[in-house]
C-alpha cells in the first residue's frame, strides 16, 4: 500500500513522468501516468484489495481523470503486462535477419523478461536452445511411447471433468437460469454493497457512481416477469458536503477536514458502506468523501454526519437504533447521535486506518485496523476496555457473535481468531486458509438466538477461493467449500442458519447446505460479486456486481 501511494505521488510530482513513451521514438504509442494509475487502481479493486484501492485512488486523484471506467475490460492491467512480456519474448526469439523461429518460446521465464535487456535475453535463448534440443527430442519420444498404448487401451473412455462455470456438473446442485433472476439496472458504477431491509421487501445498494438506491422488490417469483413490474428505485444522490461543520459553502470546510477537494462538485465519491436500522425505517450510508448520511425509507435525506477526515469503510447501527458507529481511514471511530447528528464521542486509539467496526451491545463496540490491533471501546470511556493483540497483519473484519460473547476477527496474516473479554489471548486461532481472509460471518444460531438447537458456526472467506465453516466451541474446521475459482469477497447465512450464500470474482453466486457442506444452487452472472445478502424470510438472495448490476434470485429449500 505504501509503495502504491509513493508511486502515485511520484508520477504526479515529476513532469518528466507525465508521459511514458515506448522506445520507438517519435510517433510511437505512449501512455500517460493517469492511465497507468487507473490501471493499477482497477487491478487493486478486481483483486480484492479494496482498502488499498481506495487509498491509492485518493492519493492519485483518480476521481479527477477523464478515463471512462466502463470502457475498460476486467483484467486490463494484467492483459497489458502480458502483452508487453509477449512482445519482449517474441523480440528475444527472432533470428538475426528478423525471421521467426520454431515457435518454442519456453526458453525464458517472467523474471528474465522483467529484469534483463533484449540482447541478454537473446543470448539466453541461444544457449538454452543449443543445449536443450536433444533433451526435448528425447522427452517427446518417451511421451509418445507412453501415450500410444494408453490410447489403444482406453479409446474414448469418459474422463471426469471439473465443474462447469455454472456448477451444472455438481450432483444435486441446481443451476439457476438467467430467466429466473431479476436484474436491477440503473447504477452507473460498480456496486460495492447491498442490504435488505429487516422489516420490508426493500433492498438498498451502494455504488461507485456516488449514489445509493432503494429498490422495492415485488413479492412472488423473480425473473423476467418480475422485471416488468419493477418500480423505479429511490436514488440517494451523495452531493458534496458544503458548509459542514459551520463551513461557508466555498469549500474551505473541506480543507479543514483534510481533503483537497476543490473539484468535489464535479467528482462525488463512492458509497462504500450502508446499513439499515433494526426497524427498517432509516438507512445510513458511508462515503469516500468522509461523510455519513442518514436517509428515511423513502430515500429522503435526514442528516449528514461530517467529522471524519478520510473515507468511511464501515458503518453500523446499534440494536436500539439511537446511535450510529463509523470507522474511517483517518484512524478513528465515531459514535453519532442518530437523531441530532451530533458526534457523541470520537475514538482515536488506532495508529493506522480503521477497517471495520461492530457493536457488542447498545453502548460498547469493537474496532479493527491496519495496525494489526483490535480495541473494545465503550461510550463515555476515554480508554479501550480491552485490547486484543495477536494478528501480524492488517485486520480486515471483526464480528461479535449473536449474543455479544465472542468476537471473531480475520486478517491478511491468513488467520481468523476468536476472542473473549474474559482473557487477553485468543480463544481459538483458525489457521487453515492459504491466503488472506477477507471477511467472516457468524451463523444466527446457538443459545440466545431464534435457532437455539443449531450449533453456532463461523464462516470465513478468503483470497484462496475457499470458504471454511468452523465449529465455534471447538475451533475446528467442519467443512471447506471449494467450488469458487477466484477470491471470495462475501458470505451470508440464511436467517435459519441452514444455508450459506457466497459471492466471488469468478462471477458466481453459490448457495451451500451448511450441515452437509454441499453445494445446492449456483448462478453465474456477468461480473465479479462484491456482496451477497438474504432477505428477512430467507426466500431471496441479492448480489452486488462489478458490472454495475444488482441481481435477485429466489431460494426454495431443496
Amino acid at each position: 500500500l505504501q509503495r502504491a501511494r509513493r508511486a502515485a505521488h511520484s508520477t504526479r510530482r515529476d513532469p518528466a513522468l507525465n508521459r511514458c513513451a515506448s522506445p520507438g521514438g517519435q510517433g510511437s504509442m505512449s501512455i500517460s501516468s493517469d492511465e497507468v494509475n487507473y490501471l493499477v487502481y482497477r487491478y487493486l479493486q478486481e483483486s480484492g484489495f479494496t482498502h488499498a484501492a481506495y487509498t491509492f485512488g485518493y492519493e492519485s486523484y483518480i476521481q479527477k481523470t477523464s478515463i471512462a471506467g466502463t470502457d475498460l475490460p476486467p483484467g486490463a492491467l494484467i492483459s497489458f503486462i502480458q502483452k508487453g512480456l509477449q512482445y519482449l519474448e517474441l523480440e528475444a526469439n527472432l533470428n538475426e535477419d528478423g525471421t521467426d523461429v520454431d515457435g518454442n518460446f519456453s526458453m525464458l521465464n517472467s523474471s528474465d523478461l522483467l529484469s534483463k535487456p533484449v540482447e541478454e535475453l537473446k543470448n539466453i535463448v541461444k544457449e538454452k536452445r543449443k543445449s536443450g534440443v536433444d533433451e526435448d527430442r528425447e522427452r517427446a519420444r518417451v511421451k509418445r511411447e507412453k501415450l500410444e498404448p494408453e490410447t489403444a487401451t482406453n479409446g474414448d473412455a469418459n474422463v471426469p471433468t471439473p465443474m462447469d462455470a455454472d456448477g451444472s456438473d455438481t450432483p444435486g446442485a441446481e443451476a439457476i437460469d438467467d430467466e429466473d433472476v431479476t436484474r436491477l439496472e440503473g447504477h452507473e458504477g460498480e456496486v460495492f454493497i447491498c442490504a435488505w431491509s429487516p422489516a420490508t421487501s426493500q433492498l438498498a445498494s451502494g455504488s461507485g457512481d456516488a449514489t445509493a438506491r432503494v429498490w422495492s422488490v415485488p413479492a412472488g417469483p423473480s425473473g423476467r416477469k418480475c422485471r416488468a413490474s419493477l418500480k423505479d428505485p429511490a436514488v440517494l444522490v451523495h452531493s458534496p458536503v458544503d458548509g459542514a461543520e459551520g463551513g461557508d459553502g466555498d469549500g474551505s470546510d473541506d480543507k479543514e477536514r483534510g481533503f483537497e477537494s476543490k473539484d468535489r462538485n464535479k467528482n462525488s465519491k463512492d458509497v462504500t458502506t450502508l446499513d439499515w436500522n433494526g426497524e427498517g425505517s432509516m438507512l445510513a450510508t458511508g462515503s469516500y468523501d468522509g461523510a455519513a448520511r442518514i436517509w428515511d425509507a423513502e430515500g429522503n435525506l435526514v442528516n449528514v454526519l461530517s467529522k471524519h477526515k478520510g473515507p468511511i469503510f464501515s458503518l453500523k447501527w446499534n440494536k436500539k437504533g439511537d446511535y450510529l458507529l463509523s470507522g474511517s481511514v483517518d484512524k478513528t471511530a465515531i459514535v453519532w447521535d442518530a437523531k441530532t447528528g451530533e458526534a457523541k464521542q470520537q475514538f482515536d486509539f488506532h495508529t493506522a486506518p480503521t477497517l471495520d467496526v461492530d457493536w457488542r451491545n447498545n453502548v460498547s463496540f469493537a474496532t479493527s485496523s491496519m495496525d494489526h490491533m483490535i480495541y473494545v471501546c465503550k461510550l463515555g470511556e476515554s480508554k479501550p476496555i480491552k485490547a486484543f493483540k495477536g494478528h501480524t497483519d492488517e485486520v480486515n473484519a471483526i464480528k461479535w457473535d449473536p449474543t455479544g460473547t465472542l468476537l471473531a476477527s480475520c486478517s491478511d496474516d491468513y488467520s481468523a481468531k476468536i476472542w473473549s473479554l474474559k482473557q487477553d489471548e485468543c480463544v481459538h486461532e483458525l489457521k487453515e486458509h492459504t491466503k488472506e481472509i477477507y471477511t467472516i460471518k457468524w451463523s444466527p444460531t446457538g443459545p440466545g438466538t431464534n435457532n437455539p438447537d443449531v450449533p453456532l458456526m463461523l464462516a470465513s472467506a478468503s483470497y484462496d477461493a475457499t470458504i471454511k465453516l468452523w465449529d465455534a466451541e471447538e475451533g475446528r474446521c467442519v467443512h471447506t467449500l471449494r467450488r469458487h475459482t477466484e477470491p471470495v469477497y462475501s458470505v451470508a447465512f440464511s436467517p435459519d442458519g441452514k444455508y450459506l450464500a457466497s459471492g466471488s470474482f469468478d462471477n458466481r453466486l453459490l448457495i451451500w447446505d451448511v450441515q452437509k457442506g454441499e453445494l445446492v444452487k449456483t448462478y453465474k452472472g456477468d461480473g465479479g460479486i462484491f456482496e451477497v445478502c438474504w432477505n428477512k424470510d430467507g426466500t431471496k438472495v441479492a448480489a452486488a456486481y462489478s458490472n454495475n448490476m444488482v441481481t435477485v434470485l429466489d431460494f426454495k429449500k431443496p
